[in-house]
């Protein structure tokens, strides 16, 4: 049956469908057949065959997310919402809402410069001297056991409790908010009540710190000269800890994976230190959290590396894809510390805000470092072939790290008996 959306997209009759359980099998040997087929900026159909235009060139993601003027990020301008069924799974990734992430223009800076000096007000010290707390009850809780899940025991909980912490979130309420934020990024049944239930809680706090400051984000918003509302602020801080806990997962987990598979940095589990920031930038090039994001519209007709790109047709950044690019990513086994020019934050005016990335980085080193630490002889407990990646073309992440150690006590007792397995 031929799709009558085809007839105003020519060039996605041979359209290649970026959705599907052989897709998120291996994305990246799609994204290397993509690009040898069509090039830098690939004609693609998202589930129901609804046609998109997904970048995988390095310098095309470059160019259109450094012209805002071209490459919107308001969703409401999408020529194709008429025709996407009311259950479609993607939705939540491109519904228009209230927050940050769908402003443009001098609303942007606004919102966008209150986030980012609120976050910057955030204490580097303590914040990880909290990280280090949260990853120390976290390991308490299995430490015991020699072996355990270092994804839903370890890296599923951390970020979204630093990050509440830093809100001034009262300690008791924190493990609701931390299971609503993981139902959420999710995106199942119980997505949209937890969503809901975040943000009455949101909104219960931002009230009481309206009452009575204190010293975190949340106060810090509120007193900032944006002079941001209520609902505004409630908004941000919702985007932030699901941004932040939906990456920050996928990012501890992901290089956890890399530390106890790959030979060059096996060294650090030896006891050293001194690889575990190289392994987090490895993994921002070669696994990063965010695979792709449905979130550039065409504010009017233009060309995109020779293709006809129409006023509010949808541009899905391909971050994982550019990455990977040949031309700016020889074929070298690892990067250097220093080569930060990943596009796994996303970039120009609508990337990740400023110090967003430091502080992500600053979470996700001090829990890997604390777990070395605590667990010197942690190693694999299936073979690495074993692990299987979530089934998801937009995030990229571990269903399960199982591995196997020598038990411990508590933090501040000695080793208890070797597990026998």
């Amino acid at each position: 049956m031929t799709n009558p959306l085809m007839e105003g997209y020519p060039d996605h009759v041979d359209a290649m469908r970026l959705y599907g359980p052989e897709v998120c099998a291996d994305p990246f040997t799609l994204y290397e057949e993509m690009r040898r087929k069509h090039g830098p900026i690939v004609p693609v159909l998202l589930e129901d065959d609804i046609p998109a235009w997904l970048v995988v060139g390095y310098r095309e993601l470059h160019h259109v997310t450094s012209h805002p003027q071209l490459f919107g990020r308001d969703s409401r301008r999408w020529n194709l919402w008429d025709h996407l069924p009311e259950n479609w799974p993607s939705r939540a990734f491109v519904t228009w809402q209230p927050s940050m992430v769908f402003t443009e223009g001098a609303e942007r800076k606004r919102r966008g410069g209150a986030i980012a000096d609120a976050l910057d007000s955030v204490d580097r010290i303590e914040l990880t001297m909290i990280c280090e707390r949260v990853a120390d009850l976290l390991i308490d809780e299995f430490s015991g056991d020699g072996r355990a899940d270092l994804i839903s025991q370890y890296a599923s909980q951390i970020p979204a409790q630093v990050v509440t912490r830093l809100y001034g979130l009262p300690p008791a309420e924190l493990p609701e908010l931390v299971k609503d934020a993981f139902l959420v990024t999710d995106v199942g049944e119980e997505s949209f009540p937890a969503w809901l239930r975040m943000v009455e809680q949101v909104s219960r706090l931002v009230a009481a710190k309206r009452a009575r400051p204190g010293h975190d984000v949340t106060s810090h918003l509120l007193a900032h000269a944006a002079r941001l509302t209520d609902e505004e602020i409630v908004q941000d801080l919702m985007v932030l800890v699901l941004a932040s806990h939906s990456s920050g997962v996928n990012w501890i987990g992901n290089t956890l994976r890399l530390m106890l598979v790959d030979d060059h940095f096996s060294m650090t589990l030896q006891g050293g230190r001194s690889s575990v920031g190289q392994a987090l930038n490895e993994v921002l090039w070669r696994d990063p959290p965010t695979q792709a994001m449905p979130s550039r519209w065409a504010v009017r007709d233009c060309d995109v590396a020779g293709r006809r790109v129409r006023k509010g047709d949808l541009l899905v950044l391909g971050l994982a894809a550019a990455n990977a690019d040949p031309q700016v990513r020889p074929a070298a086994p690892v990067h250097s510390d220093a080569n930060r020019a990943h596009m796994s934050f996303s970039h120009g005016e609508y990337g990740c805000p400023f110090p967003a990335p430091e502080l992500a980085e600053i979470i996700a080193k001090t829990a890997i470092e604390v777990l070395l630490d605590r667990l010197p002889d942690v190693h694999l407990a299936v073979e690495p072939e074993k692990l299987r990646w979530r089934p998801s073309v937009w995030v990229r992440g571990l269903e399960e790290l199982p591995v196997l150690f020598s038990p411990a006590g508590p933090m501040g007792q000695g080793p208890a008996d070797h597990w026998e397995h």
